[in-house]
């Protein structure tokens, strides 16, 4: 079976949390004691450590967002000094001040330790040769990956993103068994290879570890069939400790990424009123580290939109969270109607036989309506069939074009209650990741 620590991993629910309790505890106090923003935040609520029992006691406490950090900038929510730290990470943020992390050593075999468990659990042994396409640097992913997969035993390529050409000619020389990088560059690297006649036997690929963006069923298949693994998907933020929150089982697959709650006690709070919902039911997904020391988080808000649940007839006793929706904050609210990106991605499933995953968004506002436009990529095999008989322009004006285009706007309609214009596009023409987080929505209101 795929453990890396079977006692833990299968730890029975009841004994779980006397250990979760325990640790909870001290990190209260440890927040409390070390870090002037919590306390002052605790008291402003009339809350102290000991006030908090028990996990079940959390809703007592405060959520704590992305502003608290981005306000402490750089090193105000340590609770450690600098001298103690031995790494520091910061978000992979565009705009503004980062937010920066920070882990004691003891952080860094935490972060290996449940990188390497959602690794096994990905189907990874000890000896295999990962190919590592995230990103190294302040970025959690590439380091965070690499520490992970030394400690489960591997042999680790450091490639970092990018570099297509050289990532597909070291994948064939080197024989990589495991391709870990972001859902969207993994179909880039995919589409290179259907480019160049290269198949999956040429490849030697057997699993990859996706994550660091939401993706759909749709999407694993083609990945699975185009390289030839078993496509599971790992989930992290850096306010937490970066990947390895979460992980898929390649054995389960599509039932739930199982939660280290061992270090990381999740809640599903409705996004409006913050209130915890039922077990089960959708809302924004809330971390409390237990075992962070440098910088520790309380009901951090992580603004994905998420279920979590127990699953009893799954390998391990850890609570699972179901595949991501899309982001509280990334959610549109077009003419009423909420909107997440990966709606249309699903709705793309029905589509395959003509269209790609490749799609984009854009919105705009015209008049006193928002209007939202979907670009998507027609297959290469259907636009090259027809760009043997006519000209690149008629092309959008053949009958099966059309249909495909207004079966996908009745789609769209029927599904999500919205009339967007759909917009199909040459292969190639929409932006590609080029090994960092894709960006499927350009809102240009």
């Amino acid at each position: 079976m795929n453990y890396f620590n079977r006692d833990i991993e299968t730890l029975p629910v009841a004994e779980l949390r006397e250990l979760q309790n325990a640790r909870l505890q001290h990190q209260l106090h440890h927040v409390y004691d070390k870090v002037p923003y919590y306390r002052n935040l605790f008291d402003a609520h009339g809350v102290k450590p000991a006030d908090v029992k028990s996990v079940e006691d959390l809703h007592k406490l405060p959520f704590t967002k992305k502003d608290a950090l981005r306000d402490n900038y750089p090193f105000g929510m340590f609770a450690v000094p600098l001298s103690e730290t031995a790494r520091l990470h910061c978000s992979s943020g565009t705009t503004g001040k980062p937010i920066v992390v920070g882990y004691t050593a003891a952080d860094i075999q935490i972060f290996a330790e449940v990188v390497a468990r959602s690794l096994a659990a990905a189907g990874c042994r000890r000896g295999m040769l990962m190919q590592n396409a995230y990103g190294y640097g302040l970025f959690t992913g590439g380091l965070g990956i690499h520490y992970g997969a030394e400690k489960l035993g591997m042999t680790v390529l450091p490639i970092s993103g990018g570099g297509t050409e050289k990532q597909l000619m070291l994948m064939q020389d080197f024989k990589s068994d495991v391709l870990c990088c972001t859902p969207s560059y993994a179909l880039t690297l995919a589409e290179e290879i259907k480019k160049r006649g290269i198949t999956p036997e040429d490849i030697h690929l057997k699993h990859a570890v996706l994550g660091a963006e939401p993706w759909t069923e749709s999407v694993r298949q083609e990945i699975e069939l185009s390289l030839g693994v078993s496509a599971t998907n790992i989930y992290g933020l850096t306010e937490i400790i970066g990947p390895g929150v979460s992980q898929e089982d390649f054995e389960e697959k599509g039932t739930g990424s199982y939660i280290w709650e061992d270090h990381f006690f999740p809640e599903v709070v409705d996004k409006d009123s913050g209130v915890p919902v039922k077990e089960g039911e959708f809302g924004v997904l809330v971390f409390t580290t237990l075992t962070k020391q440098a910088t520790p988080v309380i009901r951090f808000w992580t603004n994905d939109i998420t279920n979590i649940y127990y699953d009893k007839s799954a390998k391990r006793t850890h609570i699972k969270m179901g595949a991501l929706k899309g982001r509280a904050d990334d959610m549109l609210i077009i003419r009423g109607v909420n909107l997440f990106h990966t709606q249309i991605e699903a709705i793309l499933e029905h589509f395959n036989e003509a269209l790609t995953n490749n799609y984009r968004l854009i919105v705009s506002h015209q008049g006193t309506m928002d209007e939202v436009e979907v670009n998507v990529e027609v297959h290469q095999d259907v636009y090259t069939g027809m760009n043997k008989d006519m000209d690149a322009a008629a092309i959008w004006k053949h009958d099966t074009i059309v249909a495909i285009r207004k079966r996908l706007h009745k789609k769209i309609k029927d599904d999500t209650g919205l009339t967007m214009n759909v917009t199909l596009m040459p292969p190639a023409s929409i932006p590609r990741s080029e090994g960092g987080k894709l960006v499927r929505i350009l809102d240009l209101r």
